[in-house]
């Protein structure tokens, strides 16, 4: 039975500020945004034409919860986000205001460089070599 990952809870403090951020300022695109009981939703957002997992957004509802907003992975870089251009992306993520945290830098995988969102979480924006 082949099995693929397809969903990721990514944990925030509000589901409009995390779905502006993801879907205003990086281009994802909002495959879902449905009500459920309780005041919850269901928020999927996946980078535009991915094929890959995308992301739950789960708005913390307990201090456990709330404490883990931004340190998901420990503080570690724990999302990565593949493209065809880094260059391109790179430089529209600039002029949106998205913050890196390092300048671009060639490794033997390809081409990479840090970013935060603005929870803290650590991502990298990554184009493989060829």
């Amino acid at each position: 039975m082949p099995q693929s990952l397809f969903l990721v809870a990514l944990v925030v403090d509000d589901y409009d500020r995390a779905k502006a951020f993801y879907c205003d300022t990086l281009g994802f695109d909002c495959l879902q945004d449905e009500v459920q009981p309780q005041g919850k939703r269901w928020v999927v957002i996946r980078p535009k034409g991915g094929e890959g997992a995308a992301l739950l957004l789960a708005q913390a509802v307990s201090d456990g919860q709330r404490a883990a907003i931004g340190n998901q992975t420990g503080g570690r870089v724990g999302f990565f986000l593949k493209t065809d251009n880094f260059a391109r992306d790179h430089k529209a993520m600039l002029a949106k205001g998205v913050r890196f945290r390092e300048e671009p830098r060639h490794e033997v995988y390809g081409t990479v460089a840090v970013f935060a969102d603005p929870y803290g979480n650590t991502w990298d924006l990554i184009q493989h070599s060829s």
